[in-house]
């Protein structure tokens, strides 16, 4: 049994601990209600960006519409864009999404590349011996379109060039608070019969309306800037998403931590009142024995 000294220390270091993480619970509840905002304002805009790319794929000739509506009979190679976390103590978040990413492409069909944005995920992917193209990592916390659109870019890039014959992002959907859902979506090439659930709304209205497009001052040059645009904003908000997430999985991780450690804490303090109290008897009948002799 550990001795009193000692277990007054281990008190005060687990309260010292729960202070801790009662702050960053703190920070996190700040950051997530921020990240919140973030996703709902701009949430509106990115799925009707989809709805309206939606549409563009379900257009006769798609093909000759834009190259990044071009889908190829044969699949020889895929991108997944994982997004993670860069810190840990955010409970299952990251080991969460990055084994959902495993069980869908550790067997596909084809061989796989990964571009990490996150540094939780380099480690696991790592041991598994994926392919690993780039890595993103300490992205800001006032997160603009333009942080992220090396990631657009170089998705669109590669599949432009050939070098990949579809595109997915990986990522975790921001539900509530206490919901975060790992969620996989097909950016490029892009498909009508795809997308998250949002998005069906849009795509019934446009199959009843069958809505036309006309486009000034020319459908090329509209096209060469809206698709890629609109792609890479599809991972803008995909990151959003994520950040949300991880600020909200972190501050119930924290908070299930402070909880803990302050019930280990009562815990501590009744052994240590019934060690001292026992202690104290001792010494009393060492008094009470010295002076009987």
């Amino acid at each position: 049994m550990a001795s009193i000294r000692e277990m007054r220390m281990r008190i005060s270091s687990i309260r010292n601990i729960s202070q801790v993480t009662r702050a960053m619970q703190a920070v996190s509840a700040s950051r997530v209600r921020k990240a919140q905002r973030a996703v709902e304002e701009t949430r509106p805009y990115a799925t009707r960006a989809w709805y309206v790319l939606q549409h563009l794929a379900a257009q006769p000739g798609r093909e000759t519409i834009h190259p990044l509506l071009d889908q190829r009979e044969e699949i020889k190679q895929t991108m997944v864009v994982l997004l993670t976390g860069d810190r840990g103590l955010a409970g299952a978040y990251n080991a969460n999404v990055i084994r959902f990413a495993m069980e869908k492409f550790c067997t596909y069909s084809c061989p796989v590349k990964f571009v990490l944005v996150g540094k939780q995920g380099r480690e696991p992917l790592l041991r598994t011996g994926v392919h690993i193209q780039a890595e993103f990592s300490d992205l800001p916390d006032d997160l603009t379109y333009s942080d992220v659109s090396a990631i657009g870019r170089l998705a669109v890039d590669e599949f432009l060039d050939l070098q990949v014959d579809e595109v997915y992002v990986v990522y975790t959907d921001f539900v509530n608070m206490l919901t975060q859902v790992p969620t996989m979506k097909k950016v490029l090439p892009l498909e009508f019969d795809s997308g998250s659930q949002r998005v069906s709304v849009f795509s019934q209205v446009a199959e009843e309306k069958r809505l036309a497009y006309l486009y000034e001052p020319g459908q090329d040059e509209l096209l060469d800037t809206i698709i890629p645009s609109f792609t890479s904003l599809q991972l803008y908000q995909a990151v959003l998403e994520s950040i949300a997430s991880e600020h909200a999985a972190r501050m119930v991780a924290m908070r299930n931590a402070t909880e803990n450690a302050l019930e280990l804490v009562d815990m501590l303090q009744l052994e240590y009142n019934k060690a001292r109290q026992q202690s104290i008897t001792s010494e009393m009948l060492d008094i009470v024995g010295g002076t009987l002799k």
